[in-house]
């Protein structure tokens, strides 16, 4: 896929609200073009009071035509100014829609890897950015490319000297806001880079807000984070510095070009070479040639903004989703189905499609092949790092192989609906999210088709019922933002409860007893042995409880398969693997010796 500027990702967005925007242009052409009238009619009325000694009812008409094309300017400019708000507001909804819409589909691992905090900016703050460059930038842009135009048709008949002064003049003014621009585009870009780290930065320190006290970092963190705020302010500084010169510049330009025009008018009305009524007539249409030249100061700034704030949002629409299939293909008997990992090689940088500079090369995955029975227990063990969770990222479709295939039956797993492929499985994890709202409401979430009953069953044979029975409201009780106000033991078992709640026949887990205490595991864990009774399960697993019990240990390091076999076979082949049951074992006689 060919990758996107920026600016080329802004444009592209011009078909989101492509009438609006151009009945916008076209309005503030015409408004634009009444310029010329409306100085026609004042010049002539002077010239008329002044030196034709017309009378004033004879003038009567033309104020009235005056006030008219006033009125009409006015009119159209608003009208122009309401379809370029229209147009951006409906840009800035249909791209937050999509955008919300494709990062459902790039999943997790593509928010981790950006920052949730960084793309909740660009989604909020930096929609709201970029409206200006279809609010302010795009109806400035046409303004100044046919205004001055139509002025110097006008103009260069009636005295080509004026006309030709504003000809040669006039460029100066775009020539300039490109040579600033080159350094203020990056300038807005690193602005925005500095926005998203300290975003992250910051989000990160309200959520670890616990472990900062307790290890007495909260002052430290603190000056971080002041250090990061005073980096972007150095930088929004940085950003407005250029914005005031160049706004102050152009103006300059302007009023010097205009000095100019009026200073050559005034000494050829003085030598008689040009009437009064031709040279007001220029000297009044002079500042109306220059003001879009002006206007477009101040919106180049903008697109400047823009520019910097699509930056995240072109890296998003640019990232490779995995789309559902077009081919009606049915998820095979996965009673019956073996599950095949086929040379899988997956690297993470494949995933957000940045650009060739900004890789950083990181191979997660390197020329796997694993085989799943239907209905066995699968343990993936392995230091941190081997490439275990990417395992269960590759099932759950939440990124793809950079090469290899995975085969379900005989199905490619890519010519399976993503959606209805992840209603096949349940997930649990080690740090599962629970969600604002009640303990049934989490729970169901699993199955938002199940009875109270059903969650009563579930939870009874988890043996947590007794447990949330025990709560303030019972199953009603409000559980706050990512489990506030229960354990972490609690929220885990909650979790558990959801995943089995949904009855699916493929089962992933990330140790999920690992923070439980260890009677409370022991209780728990037989009770998932019996309800992951008949199907696939596969963990990733640190306890020695869950690994010999497991039909196949899949040993990992460094994205490669070192061993794969059972417990009693590797414990002969492996010392890596003997050296680590050891270390367990160790551990589960240190903790019975602390009862």
């Amino acid at each position: 896929m060919k990758t996107l500027e920026p600016e080329q990702f802004l444009k592209q967005q011009k078909s989101l609200s492509a009438k609006p925007l151009k009945a916008s242009i076209y309005i503030a052409y015409i408004a634009g073009i009444a310029v010329i009238f409306q100085a026609y009619l004042l010049a002539y009325i002077i010239d008329g009071l002044a030196f034709k000694d017309i009378k004033p009812l004879q003038i009567t008409p033309y104020l009235l035509a005056l006030g008219a094309v006033f009125l009409f300017r006015y009119l159209f400019q608003l009208m122009s100014d309401n379809f370029a708000l229209k147009a951006a507001s409906h840009i800035q909804k249909q791209l937050r829609l999509s955008l919300r819409e494709k990062l459902r589909k790039l999943g997790p691992v593509y928010i981790a890897q950006k920052g949730s905090a960084a793309l909740l900016s660009g989604l909020t703050d930096g929609i709201d950015t970029i409206s200006k460059y279809y609010q302010i930038y795009l109806p400035a842009k046409a303004m100044m490319s046919v205004v001055p135009l139509c002025i110097l048709v006008v103009v260069f008949p009636l005295d080509w000297l004026s006309g030709l002064i504003m000809l040669i003049t006039a460029p100066l003014i775009p020539v300039f806001m490109i040579l600033i621009g080159k350094g203020a585009e990056k300038k807005n870009q690193t602005q925005w880079e500095k926005l998203n780290r300290m975003s992250n930065h910051f989000l990160d320190s309200i959520q670890g807000l616990s472990t900062l006290k307790m290890f007495g970092a909260v002052k430290r963190e603190t000056k971080e984070l002041e250090k990061s705020s005073e980096i972007y302010r150095r930088e929004t500084m940085g950003v407005l510095r250029i914005a005031f010169l160049s706004s102050v510049t152009l103006e300059f330009f302007s009023t010097v070009s205009i000095a100019l025009v009026a200073v050559i008018i005034g000494f050829r009305l003085m030598w008689a070479e040009i009437d009064f009524f031709t040279g007001f007539f220029i000297l009044l249409l002079a500042p109306e040639f220059y003001a879009p030249l002006r206007k477009m100061g101040t919106a180049y700034h903008a697109r400047m903004e823009s520019i910097g704030a699509a930056d995240i949002l072109c890296d998003i629409d640019q990232a490779k989703a995995i789309e559902p299939c077009d081919k009606t293909i049915y998820v095979p008997n996965l009673s019956k189905a073996v599950i095949k990992f086929e040379n899988i090689t997956c690297r993470y940088d494949h995933q957000s499609q940045k650009r060739a500079d900004d890789i950083e090369d990181k191979q997660a995955l390197s020329h796997i092949n694993i085989t799943i029975k239907p209905n066995t227990h699968i343990a993936l063990i392995g230091p941190s790092g081997a490439g275990k969770s990417t395992i269960l990222s590759l099932i759950l479709r939440f990124i793809e192989p950079e090469s290899g295939e995975i085969h379900i039956g005989d199905v490619n797993i890519k010519d399976l609906d993503p959606v209805q492929w992840r209603h096949q499985i349940s997930w649990i994890s080690q740090n599962p999210t629970l969600f604002y709202g009640t303990v049934m409401d989490n729970i169901r979430m699993g199955n938002a088709a199940a009875s109270d009953a059903d969650v009563w069953s579930v939870c009874k044979k988890l043996k947590i019922h007794d447990f949330i029975s025990s709560l303030p409201k019972g199953y009603g009780t409000e559980i706050g933002e990512r489990g506030y106000g229960i354990s972490g033991g609690q929220l885990q078992r909650i979790a558990i409860a959801r995943a089995f709640l949904r009855d699916a026949p493929i089962i992933l887990m990330d140790e999920p007893t690992a923070s439980l205490d260890r009677e409370t595991e022991e209780l728990i864990q037989s009770s998932i042995d019996e309800l992951s009774r008949g199907k696939t399960c596969i963990t990733i697993a640190h306890r020695l409880q869950t690994i010999q019990k497991a039909d196949q240990i899949i040993y990992m390091d460094h994205g490669s398969i070192i061993h794969n076999a059972k417990h009693d076979d590797l414990i002969k082949q492996s010392a890596e693997y003997k050296a680590l049951i050891e270390y367990e074992l160790q551990d589960v006689d240190m903790k019975e010796r602390s009862k």
